[in-house]
């Protein structure tokens, strides 16, 4: 099974739940694959730079994923949800490469 970084999985977690969400009309069925990538983002994290990174990057996915809501109604909701995913992953990539190299 290929090794999917946790910087991508968070990023696309962010992306795909609000994807499902907004395509399927069912926010809990898009709250179910955003929580799916970011606990296997949290595991992948962890892994990669131990558990207070993965704390930290946590707790930055949970505030992209609620700071994304007053940003759509300034951009519009896709904008917002890519934005966010990009913030998300430039901090993941910076904090798990940092953490590889120690």
């Amino acid at each position: 099974m290929a090794k999917i970084p946790a910087t991508a999985v968070a990023a696309s977690g962010l992306i795909g739940g609000y994807g499902v969400a907004r395509w399927t009309k069912k926010r809990p069925l898009g709250g179910v694959a955003l929580a799916a990538a970011g606990s296997l983002a949290a595991y992948g994290w962890n892994r990669q730079a131990g558990p207070r990174a993965a704390a930290g990057l946590t707790v930055a996915y949970v505030a992209a994923f609620a700071g994304s809501h007053p940003l759509a109604k300034k951009v519009g909701a896709w904008p917002a949800v890519f934005t966010v995913a990009g913030g998300v992953a430039a901090a993941s990539w910076a904090v798990t490469r940092r953490g590889a190299n120690t």
